[in-house]
């Protein structure tokens, strides 16, 4: 799951340039140890078993991480499509099980980056990288160079429809925003977390006429990623894909990139200004308000630069046809991200592990996957079903945003998505969390499935995490394809062992087979998605959005 991609880790990052890759050529073919690992796995006897052989096979350290555009990530994908062949899937990628992904890999040039304040008396401030300062590029640049007044425009949310505009009465053509993370209480849970995603707050300052953006810190942001995890690895390649035609894809397209402060130095933009950081952010926690936006006096000069270059990764795409025929052309997606963070060198110059394997971020996703198209494969379908491990997740929702807009199969047919990322099973789950299931007609199938497994359903209790958009089904989602991602509940101490595998684990070397992983309850897991996809692929009614619903009325398809 990319946790970080939505707090400042990937702020800009993911907007302007993507995460991260060490990027080298993948393999051409199968080797025979990958292709008799896939057997093996296959003929385990129990649904556990075959769960923890995907598991140690994704996560050993051979894979080196499994980052989008390496050969550690081609062995994985290798894997999952021996794997879909032995369960007795069929191919639908562009090639055989693949679809590869265009990607564009930006490296950043550290002794180009620049920040500085010239105040309303004229005094120029000098930030120094890293320190005080991180700037990215946008993505379809070679290099930034912004130089221009600074208005602070709120949370930078643009919803009008709404009821909300932070840039109501201000002029930003030609200027650099200034916007706090997060976004307004009003707006529930999965709403909030729509308006939080950084790419929604690049658009919205582009379509305004900035030219470039810098965000900053609230508090519980703070609290929640570092300005030391913000800046631990800064020569890390960031990628965006690329669209057939050679269009870089970007949030944001016209701004020249833009900046985040570290929140100690933040009160350098407020100062002559109306308020003070601390007083926008104070606003910013308060409930039932938010900060509003006026000129900044000062000007703001941003630089840097990166170095392109093109590679791909490719999406591992299977079907099970359905057998109606008035339902067969229509597909259930099931999907997981097989891509994780790779390599982290500074440790490994250090002497430290630094391989970040990706046990549950997302190894175990891909098992319980591939489980439940095992069980899938089994079962009369009305409907067919779509297999989907996508790629570059860790990225920005790489590989899951080109299937979305590039699908291997018609675009209109895809129904719905069930999406599976990070099931934290390191303790035994009685509740799940189903996000985006109250939103369309999936809601009384997921319910219906947690029922007969014995199952509660609970509310989101991260409504602060903006979890919604931070995995591969929201791509589905801004497609107008109804979606569900489950994650199990906080109930039987699960909190505890939540928090302690974000806080000791999450996107570290640590992430890895050493962790208690309950496999039967991995298999619990693989067995109500499976149930889900499985009513969700013969229910006699096409899945659609509930009428009048936020994001049924934002991305339907018209």
């Amino acid at each position: 799951m990319n946790l970080s991609i939505r707090h400042y880790g990937g702020c800009l990052g993911l907007i302007l340039l993507g995460a991260c890759a060490n990027v080298d050529a993948p393999a051409a073919t199968i080797s025979e140890a990958v292709a008799q690992a896939a057997v093996q796995t296959t003929n385990a006897a129990t649904a556990a078993e075959r769960i923890e052989a995907d598991v140690l096979f994704l996560a050993d350290d051979a894979r080196e991480g499994r980052e989008a555009g390496t050969s550690g990530y081609q062995e994985a994908a290798d894997y999952v499509s021996a794997r879909m062949a032995e369960i007795g899937l069929e191919p639908a990628g562009v090639d055989g099980w693949f679809q590869q992904v265009p990607l564009r890999a930006n490296t950043p040039i550290l002794e180009r980056a620049a920040f500085s304040v010239t105040k309303a008396d004229g005094e120029t401030v000098d930030l120094t990288h890293l320190d005080d300062f991180r700037v990215f590029v946008s993505a379809d640049r070679a290099e930034m160079d912004i130089t221009a007044p600074a208005v602070f425009v709120g949370f930078g949310v643009h919803a009008p429809d709404q009821g909300y505009d932070d840039y109501a009465g201000l002029d930003v053509k030609g200027k650099i925003v200034v916007y706090i993370g997060g976004a307004p209480d009003r707006f529930d849970s999965e709403q909030r977390a729509h308006y939080s995603s950084r790419g929604g707050k690049a658009d919205a300052a582009a379509k305004h006429g900035a030219v470039g953006i810098v965000s900053l810190f609230s508090i519980a942001g703070e609290k929640r990623f570092s300005w030391a995890r913000l800046i631990s690895n800064p020569t890390r390649v960031g990628m965006t894909w690329v669209h057939p035609d050679g269009r870089v894809e970007v949030s944001g397209a016209g701004l020249g990139g833009g900046g985040v402060l570290n929140p100690e130095i933040s009160q350098i933009l407020f100062d002559g200004a109306e308020k003070s950081f601390a007083d926008i952010r104070a606003e910013a926690e308060a409930e039932g308000v938010s900060p509003a936006g006026f000129n900044l006096n000062i000007t703001i000069s941003m630089k840097g630069a990166q170095a392109s270059k093109d590679v791909s990764s490719p999406n591992v795409v299977a079907l099970i046809p359905g057998s109606d025929p008035d339902l067969k052309d229509e597909y259930i997606v099931l999907s997981a991200h097989l891509d994780h963070t790779g390599i982290d060198q500074t440790k490994i110059d250090a002497g430290e592990d630094g391989i970040n394997n990706g046990a549950l971020d997302n190894a175990i996703g891909v098992a319980t996957m591939l489980e439940a198209a095992t069980r899938l494969r089994e079962t009369p379908l009305g409907r067919s079903v779509l297999i989907l491990a996508v790629t570059g997740e860790e990225k920005g929702l790489l590989g899951a945003d080109y299937f979305a807009h590039y699908p291997t199969v018609d675009g209109d047919a895809l129904t719905a998505d069930v999406n599976l990322d990070m099931p934290v099973v390191l303790y035994p789950f009685t509740d799940v969390i189903a996000f985006g299931a109250e939103r369309s007609s999936i809601g009384p199938i997921v319910r219906a499935a947690a029922e007969k497994m014995g199952i509660a359903l609970s509310p989101d209790p991260l409504p602060e995490q903006n979890l919604f958009v931070r995995s591969d089904h929201y791509r589905f989602v801004e497609k107008g394809v109804p979606a569900v991602f489950l994650v199990v509940g906080f109930a039987n101490d699960g909190e505890g062992a939540f928090n302690d595998f974000l806080k000791n684990h999450y996107h570290k070397p640590s992430d890895d087979t050493s962790l208690p992983i309950l496999y039967d309850e991995a298999a619990r897991f693989a067995e109500v998605n499976y149930m889900i996809a499985k009513d969700l692929a013969n229910v006699e009614e096409r899945p659609h959005w509930n009428e009048g619903d936020f994001f049924g009325d934002l991305f339907s398809k018209k």
